[in-house]
């Protein structure tokens, strides 16, 4: 009896070690919760990759970053009927928020760039097309790809974004709000349904920069 009870205890010790371990001392209980207490305790930087705008223009991610003191960003692309949608909805909103604090007299420190994942399909062209139907103010709101198939496929692993062709040419991927530095450090991650999370902590970090 006596060795049954202590078997006991330690298996409950080893399953809550375990536990604790797994969920970073359980604040975390899924791999996105994870992914985003890393990213908030260890800022991850864009990979040198090089991005293509709705005119053409190639640039570093990183610069495009830099453009601007705080950067939210989505992953999207153009042929999307689901999640894209929302997406897109969601930034028209905060497009919105950031227009009225323009008119407002507040600088435009923080600004929007959708990123296509896509790249195949998602030119020019398509971007500019995609970005005139969400009413996007080019001062605010930028779209770009990634041309290159492997430098795609190395951001969206480092940023941790999952994109997954369902084999009919479209895909199944995650949908979040990523809060970039002028640094081109992915500072936070936040869901779609809390945008104005998002926006409030980018203003945040908009003025902890200039201060």
């Amino acid at each position: 009896m006596l060795r049954t009870a202590i078997a006991s205890v330690l298996l409950l010790l080893c399953g809550w070690s375990a536990a604790a371990w797994l969920t970073h001392d359980f604040q975390v209980w899924t791999d996105e919760g994870a992914r985003r207490l890393e990213v908030a305790l260890r800022p991850v930087p864009v990979p040198e990759v090089l991005a293509q705008d709705t005119e053409g223009h190639t640039a570093p991610l990183r610069t495009l970053l830099a453009d601007s003191d705080v950067t939210i960003v989505d992953f999207f692309y153009t042929h999307c009927e689901t999640v894209c949608l929302s997406l897109g909805s969601s930034f028209q909103q905060l497009q919105a928020a950031l227009q009225a604090d323009a008119a407002a007299g507040g600088a435009p420190a923080v600004r929007l760039l959708s990123l296509s994942f896509d790249g195949a399909r998602d030119d020019p062209v398509a971007l500019r097309r995609y970005a005139h139907g969400l009413g996007a103010d080019a001062a605010l709101w930028r779209f770009a790809r990634v041309p290159d198939a492997a430098q795609q496929q190395a951001l969206l692993r480092r940023l941790g974004v999952v994109v997954v062709p369902d084999g009919r040419g479209d895909y199944e991927h995650n949908a979040a709000l990523l809060v970039f530095d002028a640094q081109g450090r992915m500072q936070r991650v936040f869901d779609l349904a809390e945008q104005q999370l998002a926006l409030a902590y980018a203003r945040h970090l908009a003025r902890r920069s200039r201060s």
